[in-house]
């Protein structure tokens, strides 16, 4: 019994070590995409407003004309133009856009950035790269024998005997309701 009780031990701890960074990837994607609605998790986007100092005719804006749009903003190379309306021009660049009001000489630059750690996060968390799956599947195993092993730790009035049994009891109240919830709601 000491064999297996010293297996169990070296094994959760094995184990929770090995996964402790991808557990700590998923748990920060998790908070994330349940604030999806309060925050984009993956992009940051930023918007400035633009003045041209003057008005210019669709007639008037050239390829030339699109690059002098582009220097107030920062922007070297663009992708494509076109224009929505006759007096509107909406240019592409690399992860970026400037829609214009040609009749009044204003508009709105947008740039889209990777937010840093939460993009690469949410990828993985998502399963969005080929193979992916697979790994997330033996993770999902994997964190079900680290809990499975975490249970019998303890002895005694610490362990699933005594108090674990009733914290246990308490753990499956939370779920419980969100599902009746979710059903008569």
């Amino acid at each position: 019994m000491k064999n297996i009780r010293s297996l169990n031990v070296a094994a959760h701890r094995d184990f929770g070590y090995f996964f402790s960074s991808l557990i700590i990837v998923y748990c920060l994607s998790g908070i994330a995409l349940n604030h999806v609605n309060d925050w984009n998790p993956d992009f940051i986007i930023t918007k400035e407003n633009v003045s041209l100092g003057k008005t210019y005719t669709k007639e008037q804006v050239t390829r030339e004309v699109i690059l002098g749009f582009g220097k107030k903003v920062g922007e070297t190379n663009f992708k494509v133009f076109d224009f929505p309306t006759n007096n509107q021009v909406k240019i592409y660049y690399d992860n970026a856009s400037l829609h214009l009001n040609l009749e009044s000489g204003t508009g709105v630059y947008e740039n889209v950035s990777r937010r840093p750690v939460f993009y690469q996060a949410n990828v993985i968390h998502r399963n969005s790269l080929n193979g992916w799956k697979w790994a997330s599947d033996i993770f999902a195993l994997m964190l079900i024998a680290i809990n499975i092993t975490g249970l019998f730790i303890l002895k005694g009035k610490y362990g699933l005997k005594g108090r674990g049994k009733w914290l246990i009891a308490a753990g499956t109240v939370p779920p419980l309701v969100a599902i009746l919830l979710m059903e008569f709601l």
